[in-house]
């Protein structure tokens, strides 16, 4: 399964994401696609098996991947301070893979019925729904 994991500013969330898919999901390939270098960097210390920058990254590897995960920002053009392109949020909104986003409200988004979690608790969450993906995919 390829999992692609999007960020942006400074990768933080992508970070923790492959940490946690990397603990409990060893053998799964992840692609980690920052919206800048330092997102990238971020990624592939916490150790994602490929990495890539930018725009045209995002396009190519959303058509390539099986799941999706990132903030919800990566679905709003101009989220992020700016960081998510149109192209960008196309990209990951007609990819044929299995989106998990995380509901951040700082995206100047409101997600109605979505309480202040803390970080951790929203990647746990998506962790789940990762694992109920690729067991559907054994």
């Amino acid at each position: 399964m390829n999992i692609l994991v999007i960020d942006a500013q400074g990768g933080g969330l992508g970070k923790q994401i492959i940490t946690m898919i990397k603990k409990e999901l060893p053998d799964e390939w992840i692609t980690a696609i920052g919206t800048n270098a330092t997102a990238t960097a971020t990624m592939l210390k916490a150790g994602a098996n490929e990495v890539a920058t930018g725009e045209n990254s995002v396009v190519v590897a959303c058509r390539k991947a099986d799941v999706i995960i990132g903030p919800i920002g990566i679905i709003i053009a101009d989220a992020m301070l700016g960081e998510i392109t149109a192209t960008m949020a196309s990209a990951v909104a007609r990819s044929r893979a299995k989106r998990i986003f995380i509901p951040f409200r700082n995206c100047d988004n409101y997600i109605a019925g979505v309480s202040d979690f803390n970080t951790g608790k929203l990647i746990m969450d998506a962790m789940e729904k990762l694992r109920e993906i690729q067991k559907s995919k054994l």
